[in-house]
């Protein structure tokens, strides 16, 4: 495995664009004790060390990857209803990839490093999104 490290992918939902979701991690709710954002899921991954040995969060949109978020690490959460969760400490640092067609799926996946997109060079990380829809097709035919 390139790196020895691994990968999480997920449906950011609720959000259409990148902003969506750092405005979303901007809010007090999206943040754990610390203050860093954090994504709250239910399932514990297994492979907690391969993660953390400098893996990423790769957030769908819309049907299309669009950007990574570094996994800092993996915290115990606590819910009202006694089922501990996983706390998912993201670094707040959210860098646009290329444009990469995801199918549906429900919770996350694990995605190896060279199944990633790429990241987008530090002049293209500015840009602002397409449309979802036009994003999501010109990505299906491989312009990226």
């Amino acid at each position: 495995m390139a790196g020895g490290h691994v990968n999480l992918v997920k449906l950011c939902v609720g959000a259409e664009r990148v902003e969506d979701l750092t405005r979303w991690q901007a809010s007090p709710r999206a943040k754990g004790p610390d203050g860093v954002p954090r994504h709250v899921t239910r399932m514990w991954p297994k492979r907690e060390a391969e993660l953390l040995a400098g893996g990423s969060l790769y957030w769908v949109f819309k049907g299309v990857i669009l950007a990574r978020q570094r996994m800092m690490r993996l915290d115990e959460v606590p819910g009202a209803d006694g089922i501990t969760r996983c706390g998912i400490v993201l670094d707040p640092d959210v860098v646009r990839t290329e444009a990469m067609p995801k199918r549906p799926f429900q919770g996350w996946r694990y995605l190896r490093p060279e199944d990633a997109p790429r990241d987008l060079t530090p002049g293209r990380q500015r840009e602002e999104d397409l449309p979802p829809t036009l994003m999501a097709a010109l990505a299906e035919i491989g312009v990226r």
